[in-house]
């Protein structure tokens, strides 16, 4: 019956110190600190203060048994070296082993109980050496305070004077205290792996929200980074986060700022904040944890705490996100990882803006190379040609003036226009009624459209005539036809420009031509339809060539 009563005694004891563990796990301190990533020395120092304090609980909290006590103290640090290692199990042992020795608690097992809590530490410290190859680590904490259970009775029965009464106490508290604690022990742990495994649940909700934030904010910053763009994401991030302000900078600029502060943080003036500074010029995230690190000029300011990632392109830091707290210590791990991380999808789509930029620029480089082949001598040429016709046909060579004025309308469109067929077939005819007049009965051509109206690039067609009548028909003595006719298939309109010119021995799908003209619409229509849509070109020596073009409908 006295083992009974010991061992309800303990469970009491062991509640109590539960309630308060729990209490403690809730915080944002405890968490950071038993949940970071990183562990330093420092950090494992602390682990060694705080369940050393829980040890010198467990011994105050234990209750009298024959001149001794019988307590909790080994959980806590047993537990200590489990997580923490050598320096907090070891170090937990010292503060209450050293404890229960100095302020004589227990009568004659003061200096056996104090030996035996540090042989409980480093028992702790020796399971987490071995803790990663356990699948259940309370399994392991439970094994583990057995044994040492069992040592603290032998180190009393080896220490303790008179040994008649150490034999008798040891006889009385050796099985519960061995049960007792063992459990408490893997109940210990089992509590801290629930509370570990939900800050990954609160880690993995964080992860999906900075998906649904990219989601909604990777389209809108595809246009470069602005401050309409930077608003309309800085406001995403606000209702999507649940934070107390959001920021954007661009180098020094702020270029949009919402929620608390708004009022003194204005878009276009410099950043405020000691911390932004810092970030830009070190490249890093910086953790902002208390209102002097913010250190903003203006004494209302409501801002405590932050997160800031820098965005960089290019391996240039260009500005910062910033998110906000109004209380100081608030900012946590997760919030930290959700700041980076945005941060790092935002300088990809960044830089991925400045591509798509200079994929246009190099579109409109290639179309004005385009309008620059419309070489001088072919208006010499004309202009001498309307001008010989004008003698003898007057209607003939207006005729020809009002093809030469489409032509060269035509030609000049901006390069980011998608036109339509019809429209690259007038500018082909006002080409083609041109070099009529010039070759005569020479050059004929042939016009078969079988399909409704549909889009493609501007100045597709032109060039490729253009290089059909100047290299196929034009060295042919007899002259040539040239053919121009368009299909609709299921899935796509084709085109195809056919010469029985001169011709030449020319490998299909690979088109390269003499000049810049044939090159730059086959990249073009890589370039948007994809590498299947390029210039298909099938040519032979003396029997003429043909090239093929498919456009597909999804983006016609």
């Amino acid at each position: 019956m006295e083992i009974l009563k010991i061992a309800l005694n303990l469970v009491n004891s062991l509640s109590l110190m539960f309630v308060i563990a729990f209490l403690l796990t809730k915080t944002k301190a405890f968490k950071n600190l038993f949940f970071s990533d990183s562990n330093p020395i420092r950090h494992k120092i602390f682990l060694a203060i705080i369940f050393g304090t829980f040890g010198i609980f467990g011994t105050y909290n234990g209750f009298p048994v024959d001149g001794a006590i019988a307590n909790s103290r080994a959980i806590a640090v047993i537990v200590a070296g489990l997580l923490g290692g050598p320096i907090a199990g070891i170090g937990a042992g010292l503060i209450a082993g050293i404890h229960r020795w100095a302020i004589d608690i227990g009568g004659f097992t003061a200096f056996a109980c104090a030996v035996s809590t540090l042989v409980e530490g480093l028992m702790g410290s020796l399971g987490y050496k071995y803790s990663k190859k356990f699948k259940h680590k309370w399994l392991l904490g439970f094994i583990i305070t057995v044994i040492a259970e069992i040592m603290q009775m032998v180190i009393i029965l080896a220490i303790a004077r008179p040994y008649s009464a150490a034999a008798t106490l040891v006889n009385k508290i050796a099985i519960p205290m061995t049960i007792i604690n063992s459990i408490g022990v893997a109940l210990f742990i089992i509590m801290l792996e629930s509370i570990y495994r939900e800050q990954q649940r609160e880690a993995a909700i964080q992860s999906e929200l900075a998906l649904k934030i990219a989601d909604q904010t990777l389209p809108i910053l595809r246009n470069g980074i602005n401050r309409e763009t930077a608003l309309a994401a800085c406001n995403i991030i606000y209702d999507a986060a649940k934070v107390d302000a959001v920021a954007i900078t661009r180098g020094m600029e702020i270029l949009a700022h919402v929620g608390a502060g708004s009022d003194h943080h204005l878009p276009g003036e410099n950043i405020k904040t000691y911390a932004t500074k810092l970030a830009l010029e070190k490249g890093e995230p910086v953790i902002a944890t208390e209102s002097g690190m913010i250190d903003c000029s203006n004494e209302n300011c409501m801002l405590k705490s932050a997160a800031i990632a820098p965005l960089i392109k290019k391996d240039k830091v260009i500005g910062v996100l910033k998110i906000y707290k109004t209380k100081e210590n608030a900012i946590t791990k997760v919030d930290a990882q959700l700041a980076e991380g945005l941060a790092k999808l935002f300088s990809t789509q960044i830089e991925l803006a400045e591509i798509d930029y200079n994929a246009k620029l190099l579109s409109k480089a290639e179309l004005k190379a385009l309008q620059a082949q419309i070489n001088p001598h072919f208006l010499f040429n004309a202009l001498n040609t309307i001008a010989s016709v004008c003698r003898i046909d007057p209607e003939t060579s207006r005729k020809l003036l009002i093809n030469l004025g489409n032509f060269f309308r035509e030609g000049f469109k901006d390069s980011s226009d998608i036109v339509d067929i019809t429209n690259e077939i007038n500018h082909v005819e006002a080409y083609l009624e041109i070099e009529k007049a010039r070759f005569g009965d020479k050059l004929k051509v042939e016009y078969d459209i079988h399909c409704d109206n549909f889009q493609l690039p501007h100045l597709t067609l032109q060039p490729l005539v253009e290089n059909a009548v100047k290299h196929g028909i034009y060295p042919k003595r007899e002259g040539g036809t040239i053919k121009i006719q368009t299909l609709e298939a299921d899935y796509s309109y084709s085109i195809q420009i056919e010469d029985d010119g001169v011709g030449f021995d020319y490998p299909a799908n690979n088109p390269k031509g003499d000049g810049i003209g044939i090159k730059n619409v086959d990249k073009r229509l890589r370039s948007i339809y994809g590498d299947d849509f390029g210039l298909r070109i099938d040519s032979k020596r003396n029997v003429g060539t043909k090239i093929s073009i498919d456009i597909p409908k999804r983006s016609a």
